[in-house]
């Protein structure tokens, strides 16, 4: 395992987006997005998604060129088209856009349609937070996960975010797939050859398991919560695909690879209604609740959602950020 600067990282994602014609200023805004990802910890769309997306620019699958702009606006919702760009850069104009209509509006949504995988969604509600805004958001995905009670695979592990700003930067973040681990932490702890925690998904013999790469080869994550997982994957998918009139998971499937995703991103001003001081307030009366809970583990301690991705990112700037060698030689090679 390595130990790299952030600006190492960054630099030489940079130096490969150029290479597969993205402008220095894309590219540098592509490489900063994969680089914090991975300052933050989440590796599995961060340094080791990367030669995954360069792959899917090789086979044609991105367009380095394409941009989103928007097709249609009726007061505080827009609709915008992704045009296969790079998704992280598209999701990323359309979050701050829905912030532009929030700031007028009180509440801005962009319904994206025909983009491709944004990497990690957390980093559009971080982007909302930010700018004093709530931030809401969440994809569609290839069909990768059974609705419950089913054995194939019809619906997605539709990604969701729902971020609190606090003036202080220490911002509430929940973004989680809606699989009981994503695919990209199934992943990661088999590079690692590591156990999950718990029970994620289910071998090619219908057992529960922790073995990630058994699940990989089953392809049958575990929905979180079970069946309430499995319905609000199946709302999320119907919401988006409505209101982006772009593809469903169930027509993702029938494409060559997941592309052509379809997102929402809305931004709500709190302020607007109640202002930053008592929404600050609020949200530390939260935290101090939480904080006054009995740890299950002798010495232990609750966090806030998002807590451990601004302790990792304090580590990974302090002592570097780890990546596993053979990945690093991977992405050097590109």
């Amino acid at each position: 395992m390595l130990r790299l600067r952030f600006q190492e990282l960054r630099d030489e994602f940079q130096r490969v987006l150029v290479g597969r014609g993205f402008s220095e200023e894309n590219a540098g805004r592509a490489a900063q997005i994969f680089a914090e990802n991975s300052l933050d910890g989440v590796y599995s769309h961060g340094v080791n998604r990367f030669p995954r997306v360069i792959s899917y620019l090789d086979q044609g699958e991105i367009d380095p060129k394409a941009s989103a702009d928007c097709e249609l606006r009726f007061g505080a919702l827009e609709r915008w088209n992704g045009n296969r760009g790079l998704g992280p850069l598209n999701a990323r104009l359309a979050m701050e856009r829905a912030c532009e209509i929030a700031g007028e509006y009180g509440i801005g949504m962009v319904a994206l349609r025909n983009n491709n995988h944004w990497m990690r969604g957390g980093s559009y509600g971080r982007q909302a937070a930010e700018a004093g805004f709530i931030g809401i958001c969440w994809s569609n995905t290839m069909p990768n996960m059974p609705a419950w009670g089913g054995k194939e695979r019809r619906i997605g592990n539709n990604p969701l975010i729902l971020a609190f700003p606090k003036s202080d930067g220490a911002h509430i973040v929940v973004d989680c797939a809606l699989s009981q681990f994503s695919y990209g932490k199934l992943e990661e702890a088999r590079q690692k050859g590591a156990m999950l925690s718990v029970p994620g998904g289910y071998d090619e013999e219908g057992r529960l398991t922790r073995d990630p790469a058994a699940i990989e080869k089953s392809w049958r994550v575990l929905p979180i919560g079970c069946w309430k997982g499995s319905g609000l994957s199946i709302l999320l998918d119907l919401i988006a695909t409505a209101m982006s009139s772009g593809n469903s998971v169930r027509e993702i499937g029938e494409l060559s690879s997941e592309t052509g995703l379809s997102q929402i991103l809305i931004a709500m001003d709190p302020r607007k209604l109640c202002g930053e001081k008592s929404t600050d307030q609020i949200a530390e009366e939260l935290v101090k609740d939480l904080r006054s809970s009995t740890p299950l583990a002798p010495g232990g301690q609750v966090f806030y959602p998002g807590e451990r991705e601004r302790i990792r990112r304090r580590e990974n700037s302090e002592h570097g950020i780890p990546v596993l060698e053979e990945v690093w030689e991977q992405i050097k090679a590109l």
